[in-house]
């Protein structure tokens, strides 16, 4: 099983980080959601590949991905990004 994640999963993360940054240019609130559940999926190939270094870099990426999430739902009158304020 670990192979598979070490071999395969790098390609999956690929496809859905490029994907949630298309959503994003997009003004898509659900982009920052399906970033943050791509989250696990680093976490889980992180494990399985000892990349301990790349978890802080996940932690704040999910703190970002929530923040824009949080922002962008809460905008005043609005369904996607907020204005610049």
């Amino acid at each position: 099983m670990d192979e598979i994640i070490v071999v395969y999963l790098p390609y999956i993360l690929s496809v859905v980080t490029i994907w949630t940054m298309w959503m994003a240019g997009n003004k898509s609130p659900v982009a920052w959601i399906v970033g943050l559940l791509n989250q696990i999926l680093w976490v889980i190939w992180i494990l399985a590949t000892h990349s301990y270094g790349l978890l802080p870099m996940t932690g704040a990426i999910c703190f970002v991905y929530a923040r824009n999430y949080l922002r962008w739902s809460n905008a005043e009158g609005t369904a996607g990004a907020p204005t610049s304020k």
